[in-house]
C-alpha cells in the first residue's frame, strides 16, 4: 500500500511538471493580440484612486466622489480580478456597491465578465487600440436579469505607470446610456 502511494505521488508530480513545462512552451509563441491586450491590462495591477464624473448626473454620485479600484493579477498569470468601490466605505455588501469585473484571455479573445451590483453578469470582448494606449470592451451578451440595466461598455487608458483613465458605459433601462468615468492615480 505504501508504494502503490509513492508511485501515485511521484506520477502526480511528474503530470505537475510536464503541464508546467507545457505552459512554459506555449508561452514561446508568438503572442496573439489578445494575450498582448491582456499583458497590457495586467500592468494596471495594484490599488488606484481618483475621482468619479458620471453624466447623465446621478443625486446618488456627489461630483467628486473619489473611487478606489483594485487590480490584481491571479490564477498563474491567467486572470486578472477588477475591484470597484468608493474609496474609505467598508466591504459590506449589503451596504456599498462592490462589483466584480475578471478579464481572461480564451483562444483568440480577450474576455471580460462584469459580476454587477445589478445583479447580472455582461460578457464583453476587448482590443488594444493601434497605439496600445487603450483597451476598449464592446458587449457580446447577458446572463442574468437585465430589469435594472446592465454594464455595456468599458474602457481602459493607460497614461503612464502610475496615470490611467477608465470610461463604464451602463445601459439603463429602456436603453438610455449612462457613462461614468474615473481619472485614477496609483495609490500604492
Amino acid at each position: 500500500m505504501k508504494s502503490l502511494r509513492s508511485l501515485l505521488t511521484v506520477f502526480l508530480i511528474s503530470l505537475t511538471t510536464l503541464a508546467f513545462a507545457q505552459m512554459d512552451a506555449q508561452k514561446s509563441v508568438p503572442q496573439s493580440d489578445a494575450q498582448r491586450s491582456f499583458d497590457k491590462l495586467k500592468t494596471l495591477a495594484g490599488t488606484w484612486q481618483g475621482p468619479i464624473t458620471v453624466d447623465p448626473p446621478r443625486e446618488d454620485v456627489t461630483p467628486g466622489t473619489l473611487g478606489q479600484i483594485t487590480m490584481r493579477v491571479t490564477s498563474r498569470g491567467n486572470a486578472l480580478v477588477h475591484e470597484m468601490q468608493e474609496a474609505g466605505t467598508p466591504l459590506d455588501a449589503a451596504k456599498y456597491d462592490h462589483p466584480v469585473t475578471m478579464f481572461y484571455v480564451d483562444s483568440d479573445h480577450l474576455n471580460l465578465i462584469h459580476y454587477c451590483d445589478a445583479g447580472n453578469r455582461p460578457h464583453m470582448v476587448g482590443k488594444l487600440s493601434a497605439d496600445g494606449k487603450k483597451v476598449e470592451f464592446d458587449f457580446v451578451d447577458l446572463s442574468g436579469s437585465n430589469e435594472y440595466g446592465h454594464m455595456y461598455h468599458a474602457v481602459f487608458t493607460i497614461i503612464d505607470a502610475n496615470h490611467h483613465l477608465e470610461d463604464w458605459t451602463y445601459m439603463m433601462p429602456g436603453d438610455k446610456p449612462m457613462h461614468a468615468h474615473m481619472d485614477l492615480t496609483k495609490a500604492n
